[in-house]
């Protein structure tokens, strides 16, 4: 099992930037990958970015160059910072960790951009 606790959400202006943050705890040593997905309202969960354990990256093509993923160096926090952000970016965002097994998920974090 995987436990997984997200913060840094927040209302931020067109332009803004926020950092989220993704702890994981519990069965850490069987995470393959971790990432971050996003819901709007009306809208299925999308992929944002994921990091793999031998440090693999990969960005959703309409966050690419504004967001990064990176994570600390136990590999058991996961960071978003999120730069230059749009309207379009509202969403909740959930953590997310994959074991090769199974998927964990967050309990997800608003994210807000409007003026």
């Amino acid at each position: 099992q995987v436990q997984l606790v997200e913060s840094g959400g927040g209302l931020v202006q067109p332009g803004g930037s926020l950092r989220l943050s993704c702890a994981a705890s519990g069965s850490i040593f069987s995470i393959y990958a971790m990432g971050w997905y996003r819901q709007a309202p009306g809208k299925q969960r999308e992929l944002v970015a994921t990091i793999t354990a031998n440090g693999r990256i990969n960005y959703q093509e309409s966050v690419k160059g504004r967001f990064t993923i990176s994570r600390d160096s136990a590999k058991t926090t996961v960071y978003l910072q999120m730069n230059s952000l749009k309207p379009e970016d509202t969403a909740v965002y959930y953590c997310n960790a994959d074991t090769g097994r199974g998927n964990y998920w967050g309990q997800g974090t608003q994210v807000t951009v409007s003026s």
